[in-house]
């Protein structure tokens, strides 16, 4: 006979898909009404996602730590790939094109786990002392995080490049540096700030002059127009016509908020702001729990500042607030790359929160 491990059902974190399933509903309707097309393409993704989750979840990841920095150095192959064999799309070498099925593979997205796997490893096998981590410490794991925020920046990508570097510094802020390096830290930015922006392609440089500039670009001003059209209650499929009539760009993804204001109004926009708010003060209340696991510690921390960033940077962009780059919402925006992304991090942190206190990973129970 086989019988499931109860404490599988003791450890699960059930907040989690509390809180991510109603995102996914709503958004699964509004992908609907916009296209049959994609609601359907949307449907792969939630499995493929699903059987994602389930793979990590089942994984014996602590048992198979030491291949994290394995996997985190095949992940910067292929970024160093990307700049040999990359394929170009709308003037961006990102992707890796797998030899006879013609699929496109984006080395960046796989390397946010991989990454964020690898900074909880190095943490793990030298964590902080009280004063938190000294200069020589913070330099060997900062060299982790800067080689792919560089590989990802000359794609070019200064999203995604961005994402990881904030990330990785925002993992070491919560677990623990001297103030004195951050003060330091602060400083060189403000220096190398000009550096950086001369650095830039033109169209990104482009992106932020129409960010600082008085008259918004006319993507930000049709979704504006969208949010304003919504109101408190938002309108009826039919009414919503900045985005029937295709004003508003990109509605199923960059600029899903605005739609979903102008469908839901303003209460459905701040009922999915609370959702991923709540989702991400739950992530970081674990590390209260967590306590001196500092693997898992790590894992958390870097799945809820991500999380933080993309809604922030996302929400920000849609009402013109920050410069229009294309960061979804997790669990939202349509598409697969970010969606898959997502369910392998809470698959591998699912995984460190019901397993923690089991080192067998006996998942089931054989009696005959």
């Amino acid at each position: 006979m086989i019988r499931l491990d109860k404490r599988i059902l003791t450890h699960f974190d059930f907040v989690q898909p509390i809180l991510i399933l109603p995102v996914i509903f709503i958004s699964y309707s509004l992908v609907s009404e916009a296209s049959d097309m994609l609601a359907n393409k949307q449907l792969v993704y939630f499995g493929i996602g699903l059987l994602a989750f389930v793979f990590f979840f089942l994984l014996p990841i602590r048992k198979m730590e030491w291949l994290i920095p394995t996997v985190y150095w095949i992940n910067i192959i292929l970024l160093f790939s990307v700049d040999i064999f990359g394929v170009s799309k709308l003037g961006a070498q990102r992707w890796l094109e797998i030899p006879f099925v013609h699929f496109t593979l984006q080395p960046s997205e796989i390397m946010k786990p991989a990454f964020i796997l690898m900074l909880a490893y190095l943490i793990k096998k030298n964590p902080p002392d009280i004063d938190g981590y000294n200069f020589k410490q913070f330099l060997k794991i900062s060299f982790y995080i800067i080689l792919p925020f560089i590989l990802i920046l000359k794609e070019p990508d200064l999203g995604t490049a961005l994402l990881l570097i904030i990330t990785g510094y925002g993992i070491l802020f919560i677990v623990g540096v001297n103030k004195k390096i951050w003060i330091s830290l602060i400083v060189a930015m403000f220096v190398a700030t000009p550096i950086l922006y001369e650095s830039l392609h033109d169209y990104q440089k482009k992106r932020i002059t129409d960010f600082i500039s008085e008259d918004p670009s006319y993507q930000v001003k049709q979704s504006i127009i969208a949010i304003g059209n919504g109101g408190i209650t938002g309108k009826k499929a039919d009414e919503a016509t900045q985005t029937k009539f295709k004003f508003l760009p990109i509605a199923t993804s960059d600029f899903i908020f605005a739609y979903t204001i102008e469908r839901y109004g303003f209460i459905g926009g701040m009922s999915l702001i609370l959702l991923y708010g709540f989702l991400i003060a739950h992530l970081l209340s674990m590390n209260y729990k967590l306590k001196s696991d500092f693997f898992a510690k790590s894992v958390t921390s870097g799945i809820a500042i991500l999380i933080f960033i993309y809604v922030s940077v996302n929400i920000f962009m849609t009402i013109g607030f920050a410069p229009v780059v294309g960061i979804p919402l997790p669990f939202y925006s349509y598409g697969g790359s970010s969606f898959v992304t997502f369910m392998c991090l809470f698959g591998i942190l699912q995984n460190l929160l019901t397993f923690r206190f089991d080192p067998t990973y006996r998942f089931v129970k054989i009696k005959f």
